[in-house]
């Protein structure tokens, strides 16, 4: 292995600005037009992310976004930084080759349902796995919109669309389960039109060393317009959307003057399962209090298999999971400067006519 250009050790990232890298949304939008549908969720999640980027304090130059192919992947064309609309699936390889080369950089991935749990998979879950420095943006609208309305991964049992006219027969993949499943060390999900909340918890991606999944609710205003409404609608969102908070207990619903209203989260003494009751009738004694650091996935992983397919009922929105441990890259580097020590600088002319070549003749 050649070592001539050495593996530079990661900086610092700054999370507050200085005065000589202050900017503005302003400095994080490119000259190109916006090209999405007319209401589309995208645009409040790319006015999230050029209002936020500007915290990080970092030069535009230290910035990538990569993206797959969808309406969410033309992401990068908006951004003023660095940026490549790869191939459809393969982002999530793409973007770890080049943390892995570039431990100097802030890398983002961008990519949709249909983009990173159709063909993209693999990638996806091997690179939470590993624990790559990559912040990877999930945007979820529950539809392939780009292909113009065939049912995606992550599309509801029974689902009518274009290409699943007697209504789809598959299971859907539930993203954030998906990640808790790979080991992923960050893990959250948040709504595109919530933006404080959408903010806070890219925030709290960004801060994190190692890989760290979002997933977005995004609504598909022309295919599949109001995907999420009952978890946007104030009414309805009260039953609905649990908010996680680290360190608080895991409660939803009305609230009511003498704090015994609304609904909690508990573990069944018999089954070990997570169940949800009515805090007036059962008060509030065994409710869980949220733990996003806790080394094992086994709460986190229950939370999310809380919320109804269909309905979306109990949907748990905010940060699952935030634990540390060894970054891919950094070990990667680690490895590369033993290897060093011990052996030297590699040879890779000798390497490549080493003892394992053959000579091919005609």
């Amino acid at each position: 292995m050649s070592t001539d250009t050495p593996v530079p050790p990661r900086p610092a990232l700054p999370l507050v600005p200085t005065a000589d890298t202050r900017q503005s949304a302003k400095d994080f939008k490119s000259d190109q037009e916006v090209r999405w549908c007319p209401g589309c969720g995208d645009y409040a999640v790319l006015a999230a992310v050029q209002g936020f980027l500007p915290e990080l304090g970092l030069a535009r130059e230290n910035i990538v976004f990569i993206s797959g192919i969808g309406c969410s992947s033309r992401f990068p064309y908006y951004m003023n930084t660095y940026g490549m609309h790869s191939i459809h699936g393969r982002a999530p390889a793409i973007a770890t080759g080049l943390a892995a080369a570039r431990r100097d950089l802030s890398v983002w991935v961008v990519t949709g349902d249909g983009d990173a749990l159709s063909i993209g998979g693999n990638h996806l879950i091997h690179a939470l796995r590993r624990n790559v420095n990559l912040k990877i943006l999930l945007f979820n609208n529950r539809i392939y919109g780009l292909t113009k309305g065939q049912y995606s991964p992550t599309s509801e049992p029974g689902k009518i669309t274009k290409s699943t006219p007697m209504g789809s027969l598959d299971t859907p993949f539930n993203p954030v389960s998906l990640a808790l499943g790979a080991e992923a060390s960050f893990v959250a999900r948040t709504i595109d039109s919530d933006r404080k909340h959408l903010t806070g918890v890219l925030r709290a991606a960004a801060e994190h060393h190692g890989s760290a999944l979002v997933e977005i609710y995004q609504n598909c205003n022309i295919f599949n317009d109001g995907a999420f409404e009952s978890l946007k609608d104030k009414e309805q969102a009260l039953e609905a959307v649990i908010r996680l908070e680290h360190g608080a207990p895991i409660r939803f619903g009305a609230p009511a003057a003498d704090g015994l209203g609304g609904k909690g989260v508990v573990r069944d003494p018999a089954t070990g399962e997570l169940r949800v009751i009515e805090v007036a009738t059962e008060g509030t004694d065994g409710i869980l209090v949220h733990d996003a650091h806790a080394d094992s996935p086994v709460t986190a992983f229950a939370l999310s298999r809380l919320a109804d397919p269909h309905t979306l009922h109990r949907t748990p929105v905010g940060v699952l999971r935030s634990v540390q441990r060894p970054v891919y890259e950094d070990l990667m580097a680690d490895q590369v400067e033993r290897a060093v020590e011990q052996h030297g600088k590699g040879d890779l002319a000798a390497l490549l006519a080493g003892n394992d070549t053959w000579t091919v003749k005609g």
